[in-house]
């Protein structure tokens, strides 16, 4: 569905969107590829590895709505991946966050009904569900943007999803390349928040290949969250440094011990497939009836009891230290 076609991705210089980049050019024949991101030492750093014919790299900020609509002039699909997402730096900076992630959501949707693009798929994370950080309050917002973008899209073609997910192994920022740069400096010892914190583990190469996958499966106003196996922070320590010591550091601020991707107060809404689930919308959206229990592919799902949670703790697939070593070597973490 690729092939031919004008994609663009807002904050694409960053560890998904050069993954996301990657796989395109490998698989598929784009007309246009467009990276639209505001640092430009990293699209300059970018272009020395994605330089085909069909590579354009867009400076500008999601805060522009006029350099959006620029950007997105004859683009097909969309994926949303630019954000503020340091949870520390959030709470010191609430409104910067806000104006990124909340207002750069508004403006990417405004541009997209613009510009007549087909599909947009916002990239989310579990922070959103239930939140207790200002990070994760933006992303709730602009997952609701999102979804009720399809309401407000009228006669106009464009149709608006969310995926979700949790930790990607070895993304910038993420406790695995932490570790990793502790023990490179010869720590004795690992920071442990909390031994009976659990997390969810995803690799970037199956983040894009759900997001590539529900631009297929997408009606219009879904939330779609990966069935992906959890760990044990104790045993990601054990993992990266057998029986090294651990020093329990207490819980930060704004975090929490289990991820949750679909939280109980939505399991009216989600429907679980072979290998995802689906959060409907909580509203109904003018002149578009979907059958979100099939989706365009075929695939049929199958409404959750009801108080259903999917969290990082209740998980029934969790990995064992030699998988979790496995995994991340597969990753390349």
């Amino acid at each position: 569905m690729f092939n031919g076609k004008s994609i663009l991705i807002t904050g694409g210089t960053g560890s998904f969107g050069r993954a996301f980049i990657r796989a395109m050019l490998a698989r598929h024949q784009p007309q246009r590829l467009i990276v639209f991101s505001r640092d430009e030492l990293k699209q300059f750093e970018m272009q020395q590895t994605f330089s085909a014919p069909c590579m354009r790299y867009f400076l500008g900020d999601v805060r522009d709505r006029d350099r959006l609509v620029q950007a997105m002039r004859g683009v097909d699909y969309v994926i949303h991946a630019a954000a503020l997402k340091q949870v520390p730096a959030a709470e010191y900076n609430p409104m910067e966050c806000i104006k990124t992630n909340i207002h750069g959501a508004e403006n990417v949707i405004h541009a997209a009904l613009a510009s007549g693009v087909q599909k947009v798929i916002a990239l989310s994370t579990d922070k959103a569900a239930n939140p207790i950080n200002l990070y994760g309050a933006t992303k709730l917002a602009s997952d609701k943007l999102f979804v009720a973008a399809n309401n407000i899209a009228g006669s106009n073609p464009t149709r608006f999803a969310v995926v979700r997910y949790g930790n990607v192994v070895g993304s910038r920022g993420s406790v695995v390349p932490f570790f990793r740069k502790l023990l490179a400096e010869g720590a004795r010892e690992l920071p442990i928040t909390d031994v009976r914190m659990t997390r969810f583990w995803i690799s970037l190469d199956q983040a894009v290949d759900f997001v590539f996958r529900n631009f297929a499966r997408m009606q219009g106003g879904e939330i779609f969250v990966p069935k992906i196996p959890s760990v044990r922070i104790v045993d990601l320590a054990e993992a990266l440094a057998p029986g090294l010591p651990h020093k329990i550091i207490g819980i930060r601020p704004g975090e929490k011990l289990h991820e949750i991707m679909c939280p109980a107060d939505d399991s009216h809404l989600t429907l679980e497939f072979a290998d995802h689930f689906v959060i409907r919308p909580s509203i109904r959206f003018v002149g578009l009836e979907c059958d979100y229990a099939r989706n365009l592919l075929g695939e049929c799902g199958t409404p959750t009891a009801a108080g259903f949670e999917y969290n990082s703790g209740n998980n029934p697939h969790f990995l064992s230290v030699e998988e979790i070593r496995a995994f991340n070597a597969a990753a390349g973490a």
